[in-house]
């Protein structure tokens, strides 16, 4: 059994929860899966996919995991009453072959957003160490081991970077459960402080770490059509997150219609209520001097914010961009993919992205357009065109 706890899954699918039972219970979405890796048979893995649904969907919250997240300064206690009795349901996911034959398959998941928006990162951490078992079954973490050493020890005894901190971003492609938490423990006891934490709430409990996130695009994209008008919907998630939380949980995405978007609608209220802004997709050393500059015309001292880095980092990334902003701004840094999952195969790229709410179409234009998905190629021109984005991105 791959997932053996409705935790071990990333932190800011409660956050998000927690919103939606809150202000949209009724909310109706779907979801896709898409590999982006080409050329990957994901066909003979079905069976065991499904069978690893099955289990996933009945798991129940236990007493004492219930106690650890009434225990967060954020976390409602009706909502935590409302995990008490949540169990996911096998109903709302289709899992078959793609009809082109080639190897690909079909995972959607069609429901109430209340209840199938913890399907996601456990759905992914199954696909990926169902597919590393046939691909690379009795794998020697020999040569894991060796690389996770070299990472911590290039962070960790570089001069100039004891303050440089990092967190465990991958849960969703990490090469297995066990492979993970080795991993996040070695972090742990071979940085000390310089590990921020983690986005896994299971490992965070388990291994006494900060469990880090806030909330993912799916959040933003679900406003387009919960929402007022369209041209509003960012500046509406924005403000339904800060009704929620009050100014806690304060780091805001910037890249669900890419930044020159988000930073006419991220104006001096938000500036100053949100703790910082993450970024997700196009360069990471543009992106930042962009933020920074829009902090300085608002008023905004930039050094009293944070700028969260989570796009495809690996070590030696991260101790550039480091270098490159410090000083100027507090910083964070999540890797993913590059800590949970470079044993020595290749990784897989793979996404489950939601697609359409309350039956309308939602996409996300981010700065990089490969990590664009949406069925609806009209509604993705009348997003461009409402939010003004040139026809190349996305």
């Amino acid at each position: 059994m791959i997932i053996d706890s409705l935790l071990d899954t990333d932190l800011y699918k409660f956050s998000m929860m927690q919103v939606v039972l809150h202000q949209y219970p009724a909310a109706q979405v779907e979801y896709r899966f898409k590999c982006r890796t080409p050329d990957i048979d994901l066909v003979p893995c079905l069976d065991e996919i499904r069978a690893e649904l099955k289990a996933l969907c009945r798991l129940r919250f236990a007493a004492d995991e219930l106690d650890y997240l009434r225990g967060w300064r954020f976390i409602k206690s009706d909502f935590v009453d409302f995990l008490g009795l949540f169990q996911l349901n096998e109903k709302y996911v289709e899992i078959a072959p793609a009809e082109a034959g080639n190897g690909e398959i079909e995972i959607r998941i069609r429901g109430p957003w209340l209840h199938t928006i913890l399907f996601e990162v456990p759905l992914l951490a199954i696909v990926n160490e169902v597919y590393f078992r046939h691909a690379s079954g009795g794998l020697d973490p020999s040569e894991g081991r060796r690389r996770l050493q070299a990472k911590i020890a290039l962070l960790r005894d570089t001069p100039g970077y004891a303050d440089c901190k990092v967190a465990d971003y991958g849960t969703r492609r990490r090469y297995s459960r066990v492979w993970q938490e080795e991993v996040v423990t070695t972090l742990r006891d071979g940085l000390g402080e310089q590990l921020a934490g983690t986005s896994n709430v299971w490992l965070a409990r388990k291994l006494g770490l900060t469990p880090l996130g806030t909330l993912a695009h799916e959040y933003l994209q679900a406003h387009q059509a919960l929402g007022p008008r369209l041209r509003d919907s960012q500046v509406a998630a924005l403000e339904a997150w800060a009704k929620e939380y009050r100014g806690d949980l304060g780091i805001a995405l910037s890249d669900v219609y890419g930044l020159d978007a988000f930073l006419r609608d991220f104006d001096m209220y938000f500036c100053k209520l949100f703790d910082g802004t993450r970024h997700d997709s196009g360069d990471p050393f543009v992106w930042g001097e962009k933020v920074l500059a829009h902090y300085s015309a608002n008023r905004v001292d930039p050094r009293s914010k944070v700028l969260v880095f989570s796009d495809g980092l690996d070590i030696p990334k991260v101790m550039q961009l480091y270098a490159y902003f410090r000083g100027r701004c507090q910083l964070a840094f999540g890797v993913g993919t590059n800590l949970t999952n470079d044993m020595g195969p290749a990784p897989l790229n793979i996404v489950i992205k939601m697609i359409r709410c309350n039956d309308q179409p939602v996409a996300k234009l981010s700065d990089s357009p490969g990590k664009n998905m949406c069925e609806d190629q009209a509604y993705v021109a009348y997003l461009r065109q409402v939010f003004g984005i040139p026809a190349a991105q996305g």
